[in-house]
């Protein structure tokens, strides 16, 4: 019968390495998997959550995501500032492991009741005393666990990503800019204190992705099925910083002005025309680190050769076989 913990509170971060934690749970083949998001405030956690969560689903494998924030907000309707983290602050560490406890009965009902495959555990999660309740959760109800770890030490992004998500949360409603990003610099050293991140040698039992500056380099540790590996596989290739995809058409080509389709001619003179003004356009966005695709079609790779900039062409990009056919 599936159990959850009772909750024992967490420790402050602890002056000596602890002992290794073992592997978390026996690795049955069609056990649920509950993905563990680690790391400081304004990391990326909630957007690769999401992200992650509707990839999974999209690939067939049930999956919900679970974030200790809005339970929070739940058990808490009004948030004053940042001095509602501070690690001192017993009352309100109380209400958050109730929060967090409230959230993994959840995960039970999800994984072990709804039939559920995976759930997404959004939090913090930063101390080594929540990581092992959370293990010792997942081992009693034959739960698989991987941990999404992000770390991020460049002010910039840290700034951007409070500036794109924080000035919209339900926490900082009717509050100014510059209120905003001053109480979650505060809130984030609050957790800094006691900020325990994935040890490479204590945790080698675990299975983790480290993600490094949202993206710049990755550290992958004993991966062992395939909801793992697609994870991995996913969270390579996502960005968390915000960025624009240009969709376009190539120019007209001389086989469009004869009507026919299919076939690799070379852009008309409005073609040419059209990929000039594309140019044009593109300039006026001042687009830094432009990547251009095209397929191995002629008509696209003129139209890119306009813009004049390096570009990558892409079979999958080619047109599938098109046929016209008369219907009566």
């Amino acid at each position: 019968m599936p159990r959850l913990l009772e909750d024992k509170g967490d420790r402050s971060a602890m002056e000596e390495k602890p002992a290794k934690i073992p592997a978390s749970v026996p690795q049955f083949t069609n056990s649920p998997t509950m993905v563990i998001m680690v790391g400081l405030p304004a990391r990326g956690k909630t957007y690769i959550s999401k992200k992650l969560t509707r990839y999974l689903n999209w690939i067939g494998t049930p999956t919900k995501v679970f974030n200790v924030g809005q339970y929070r907000r739940e058990a808490v309707q009004t948030y004053k500032n940042y001095e509602f983290f501070r690690p001192d602050n017993e009352e309100a560490m109380q209400i958050r492991r109730q929060c967090a406890l409230a959230a993994l009965r959840d995960v039970q009902t999800y994984l072990s009741v709804e039939e559920g495959q995976v759930a997404v555990f959004d939090a913090t999660n930063t101390t080594r005393e929540r990581r092992t309740l959370i293990l010792q959760f997942a081992k009693e109800n034959g739960y698989k666990v991987f941990f999404i770890e992000s770390i991020c030490d460049d002010p910039d992004i840290i700034q951007e990503n409070i500036k794109q998500v924080k000035l919209t949360s339900p926490d900082y409603k009717d509050c100014n800019r510059d209120e905003v990003v001053e109480d979650f610099l505060k809130r984030i050293e609050c957790y800094q204190k006691t900020y325990q991140p994935l040890d490479d040698d204590l945790d080698r039992s675990l299975s983790y992705i480290k993600i490094f500056n949202v993206g710049s380099r990755y550290l992958v540790n004993r991966v062992q099925d395939h909801v793992q590996s697609r994870t991995v596989y996913y969270l390579m290739n996502i960005h968390v910083t915000p960025r624009s995809i240009y969709l376009s058409r190539h120019g007209e080509s001389e086989l469009n002005l004869r009507g026919r389709i299919g076939g690799d001619s070379g852009l008309s003179e409005r073609g040419t025309q059209y990929a000039c003004a594309l140019a044009g356009f593109i300039r006026s966005q001042c687009i830094r680190d432009l990547k251009v695709w095209t397929s191995h079609m002629k008509r696209t790779i003129q139209t890119a050769e306009a813009l004049h900039v390096p570009y990558e062409q892409w079979k999958a990009l080619n047109e599938i076989d098109a046929v016209r056919t008369n219907r009566k």
